[in-house]
């Protein structure tokens, strides 16, 4: 008499695939707000970066060439509605629904190689520093002191004021660090996880390409805070003089 043999636990169980898990469908309101927290990633706030990046390298041109193109950005029309509806409001929430994620601990190791899942856990973390760094940033920047908006030609004194404080620059490098790691891992992420990268072979090669995009960022970002440190503003301008009474 013929018997069925019984299948074992490795065959009855779905095997674990390493790799990133892809937004699928048909997961409802979760499957919305993460497919709008993985974009918000890369654009606006990713886009924000490279821009913000490449603004502050101006000052490897001098302060003159620094204070010309902060007046022409915060001399854009409607600049304080592009701010809020284009930068703030997809950093806040991209930051508020990252921690939620964080916190609710859906980080799994049967979900992630253990390679990954140390990428995974890093990307969290300097998500995190990243947010605080925001904050610090905008407060001293636009919140504390002279109002740049309204007097951008103090931008460049304002912030090699702040630099004279070896533990702001500190700060600084440390933001400028996890603010780039942060954007160049989850550009992997965001390319894996929307079908824009597939397959280990495509990963790994993508992998090299953020890698890069990452160092350059980290030089780019050092390199500002470089110059800000190398040129001092002329002593007898008017930014220079009001600032240093502060």
């Amino acid at each position: 008499m013929a018997t069925s043999a019984r299948p074992s636990a490795e065959a009855s169980s779905p095997a674990v695939r390493p790799g990133v898990a892809p937004l699928r469908v048909g997961q409802g309101r979760s499957f919305i707000l993460r497919r709008l927290h993985s974009l918000t990633g890369i654009v606006p706030i990713g886009a924000f970066l490279l821009e913000h990046f490449f603004s502050n390298a101006f000052a490897q041109n001098g302060p003159a060439a620094y204070n010309d193109n902060v007046k022409f950005l915060t001399g854009l029309p409607f600049v304080v509605w592009i701010e809020c509806l284009f930068i703030w409001l997809p950093i806040l929430y991209h930051a508020l629904y990252g921690l939620w994620i964080w916190l609710r601990g859906e980080n799994n190791v049967l979900d992630y190689p253990w390679v990954g899942n140390w990428m995974y856990t890093a990307q969290r973390w300097t998500g995190a520093i990243t947010f605080v760094y925001i904050i610090f940033h905008t407060t001293t920047m636009r919140f504390l002191g002279v109002h740049l908006i309204s007097h951008p030609e103090y931008a460049y004194t304002k912030v090699w004021t702040e630099f004279r404080n070896p533990w702001i620059v500190a700060a600084y490098v440390v933001g400028i660090v996890a603010a780039s790691w942060h954007f160049a891992y989850g550009l992997w992420l965001f390319a894996a996880k929307w079908g824009l990268a597939v397959g280990r072979n495509a990963h790994r090669k993508f992998g090299f390409v953020c890698l890069g995009i990452a160092l350059l960022l980290i030089m780019v970002g050092l390199s500002s805070v470089w110059a800000f440190l190398s040129y001092a503003p002329p002593a007898g301008s008017p930014a220079t003089q009001t600032l240093m009474l502060h």
